[in-house]
C-alpha cells in the first residue's frame, strides 16, 4: 500500500542523504590534502510501477557519487624543487614498487605532487607513491614511448652516484711579453757547437728544472691548465716557455705536475707530453702552422693513452696504476675563447677555459615544465636523467578513488594515455608548486546544512507515515 511505499522512501531518502554527509565529511576532512579532488553526491529518483490508476506508490531517491578529478585545483608556491603541479589535463604515474614494477601491476595516478627523495634515491610523495618517467640512457638521451607501459621506469636520482666530466677542450688566452731577454741557457743553445747549460729538451730540460738541486732550465713563463681524467680525478698540464734568440720564436714544453701522473716514450722524460717551439707572426699572432710543439697543427690536440698501455716513442699514456681511460685534449690557442699572443707587454694568463670537471655530490634535483628532471652536482656539471610522464583519459571522473589521493583505471574512465608534459592535451609541469584541494568550505558547511535539513525531513516522513499506520490500526479497535 502507499503508506508502506512512503516509509521505503523515507528509508532511502535517509541513506541518501547519509551518503552526502559522508561525502561532505570527507571533503571537509581533506580541505588542505595536497591533490586532493572533491567528491560530489546527486541524487537520483526512483520510480516504481502504480499498482492501480489513482493510487501513487512512492519509489524514493538514490546517491550517486563521482569524483571530480578533471576539477583544476589552486598551484600554491612551494619552496621544494621536488614539489611539482600539473597545470591542465592529466595525472602523474606513480607505482607501489620502486625497483620491480612490471607492465602487469597496478600503477596509481595521482595529482598529489608533494615529491621527495627517498633514502634510496627514488622520488616518492606523501602517500608513499613512487613516480615514474622515462630514464636517460646511457648518452643522456630521451626516448618517450607513450604507447609502452613497460618503457615507464621509476625515477631514481642517484643512479649514477656522482657525476664527472672528463676535460677534451681547453682555451688558453695569455700573452708573451716580446722584448723578453733570452737566458743564459737560450744563448747557449743558439751555438755552434752548444755552450755549457744550453737548453736542451732532452738532457736540459725546463721539465727538469729544480731551483734546490740546481737542475734544468728555469722557464721565462709557465701557464698551469687544470685537467680532469675519465674518473674525475684533478690533475695539471704545464705549458712551459723559454724565449729563444730567433724573432718571435720560444722553446716550449707540455709536462704533466706531477710527472708521476704520466707514462713517457722515448725521447720524453720527467712528464713531457710534447716539446719543441711556439712560434709567432711580426703581428704577435700565434703562428700554429709553424710551430713545432704541436706537430705543426693549427688544431692541437694532447693525446694521453690508457694507463693499460705502454706509449710508443714520443707519446705518452696515464700512469699504469692509476686505471685511466685514454683522452683526447682539443687546445684552443689562436681562436675564442682562446687567444696566446706575443706583444710587448708583460706574460700574464689572462684566462683558462676547459670543459671537464672533478668528481661532484649530488646538490639538489629540479623538474622543468617539460618534466626533465636534472641533477645537480657540487662540481657544476647538470645532467637530465629522466622525464616525467603524464597520463590523460576520456573521463578522469570515472577514476576509482583508492588511498593516498590516487586513482585506478576503471571501465568508467577510459584506457590511459602517456604523454610528455605539456603535449598532446597534457598538461604542463609546474616546478615548485603543489596543487591545494578542490575544497570550498563555504560550499561545504552549505552543503551541510542542507543535507541536515534533507535528513530531517526524511526522518519526518518515516514518524508521519507511522502515525498513519498507528491511525489505521487504531479503526478497529
Amino acid at each position: 500500500m502507499s503508506i508502506n511505499s512512503a516509509l521505503a522512501a523515507g528509508v532511502t531518502g535517509l541513506v541518501a542523504n547519509t551518503s552526502a554527509i559522508s561525502a561532505i565529511s570527507d571533503n571537509i576532512a581533506n580541505a588542505n590534502t595536497v591533490g586532493y579532488k572533491k567528491e560530489s553526491i546527486d541524487f537520483a529518483s526512483i520510480v516504481t510501477a502504480q499498482a492501480a490508476q489513482g493510487l501513487y506508490s512512492a519509489g524514493g531517491v538514490s546517491a550517486v557519487s563521482a569524483s571530480l578529478v578533471a576539477q583544476q585545483g589552486q598551484l600554491n608556491q612551494s619552496s621544494s624543487n621536488t614539489d611539482l603541479g600539473i597545470n591542465g589535463a592529466g595525472l602523474f604515474v606513480t607505482t607501489t614498487d620502486p625497483t620491480n614494477a612490471t607492465a602487469t601491476d597496478p600503477r596509481m595516478f595521482t595529482r598529489a605532487g608533494s615529491f621527495t627523495v627517498d633514502s634510496q634515491g627514488y622520488l616518492k610523495n606523501t602517500s608513499g607513491y613512487y613516480l615514474q618517467g622515462w630514464l636517460a640512457d646511457p648518452q643522456g638521451n630521451i626516448t618517450p614511448n607513450p604507447t609502452d607501459l613497460t618503457q615507464l621506469k621509476t625515477i631514481n636520482v642517484l643512479t649514477q652516484g656522482g657525476a664527472a666530466s672528463p676535460t677534451t677542450a681547453v682555451a688558453v688566452s695569455g700573452n708573451l711579453q716580446a722584448t723578453t731577454t733570452p737566458s743564459a741557457a737560450a744563448l747557449a743553445a743558439s751555438t755552434t757547437p752548444a755552450g755549457t747549460g744550453a737548453y736542451n729538451a732532452a738532457t736540459n730540460s725546463m721539465a727538469m728544472y729544480s731551483a734546490a738541486n740546481g737542475t734544468g732550465v728555469k722557464p721565462d713563463f709557465s701557464i698551469q691548465v687544470p685537467v680532469a681524467d675519465s674518473q674525475g680525478g684533478p690533475h695539471t698540464v704545464e705549458m712551459d716557455f723559454l724565449k729563444s734568440t730567433v724573432a718571435n720564436q720560444w722553446y716550449a714544453e707540455l709536462r704533466a705536475v706531477p710527472a708521476t701522473d704520466l707514462q713517457t716514450g722515448a725521447n720524453l722524460s720527467h712528464g713531457q707530453i710534447a716539446v719543441g717551439t711556439v712560434t709567432f707572426s711580426p703581428t704577435g699572432q700565434i703562428d700554429l702552422a709553424n710551430s713545432s710543439l704541436f706537430g705543426n697543427s693549427t688544431s692541437p690536440t694532447i693525446s694521453i693513452g690508457p694507463s693499460t698501455q705502454a706509449p710508443a716513442a714520443g707519446a705518452v699514456s696515464w700512469a699504469s696504476g692509476l686505471g685511466l681511460a685514454s683522452q683526447n685534449i682539443s687546445l684552443s690557442l689562436a681562436t675564442a675563447p682562446g687567444d696566446l699572443t706575443q706583444f710587448a707587454s708583460q706574460s700574464v694568463t689572462q684566462s683558462i677555459t676547459t670543459n671537464g670537471t672533478n668528481f661532484g655530490n649530488l646538490s639538489n634535483v629540479t623538474v622543468d615544465n617539460k618534466g626533465f628532471v636534472t641533477a645537480n652536482y657540487d662540481n657544476g656539471v647538470s645532467r637530465q636523467i629522466a622525464q616525467v610522464a603524464i597520463a590523460t583519459f576520456p573521463n578522469p571522473d570515472g577514476l576509482t578513488p583508492v588511498s593516498g589521493d590516487a586513482y585506478q583505471v576503471s571501465n568508467s574512465s577510459g584506457a590511459y594515455n602517456l604523454k610528455s608534459p605539456g603535449s598532446g592535451g597534457a598538461g604542463a609541469i609546474s616546478p615548485s608548486t603543489l596543487e591545494s584541494s578542490t575544497v570550498d568550505l563555504s560550499t561545504e558547511f552549505t552543503n551541510l546544512i542542507v543535507t541536515q535539513r534533507a535528513y530531517s525531513a526524511s526522518s519526518k516522513v518515516i514518524t508521519t507515515a507511522d502515525q498513519m499506520l498507528q491511525d489505521l490500526l487504531g479503526i478497529i479497535r
